[in-house]
């Protein structure tokens, strides 16, 4: 655990200049969007997420798709998550085949709920 109880690392942006620079600063309230971004090695957003102030994110998701990016990188984009992907479970091959046709590759009943 880290100071306060919170079991993860939390940043303050008071004067609000990393929520401009991410476009989630919201001058009228003079307060920041509840944004997250996935950024990759290479320094590209892979990934975001902008909510208003009153809902909260959640963390287990913000790690499913952060190992979701890395699979993927790993594999050189040979292999594609789907949607609710966990490690271990069945990728897809991303290519022109596949387009229009994943539910046959990909079965709901493969997604966990």
């Amino acid at each position: 655990m880290v100071e306060g109880g919170i079991p993860f690392h939390m940043a303050s942006d008071q004067a609000g200049n990393v929520g401009r620079a991410y476009g989630v600063w919201d001058e009228n309230q003079g307060i920041e969007l509840r944004g997250r971004f996935i950024i990759d090695p290479d320094g590209v957003i892979q990934g975001m997420e902008v909510l208003t102030p009153p809902v909260g994110r959640r963390m287990a998701e913000t790690i499913r798709q952060v190992q979701a990016f890395q699979h993927v990188r790993a594999s050189k984009g040979t292999e594609a998550t789907p949607a609710g992907w966990m490690p271990g479970e069945v990728t897809l091959q991303p290519g022109p085949d596949l387009v229009g046709n994943v539910w046959k590759v990909w079965k709901p009943e493969m997604e966990k709920n």
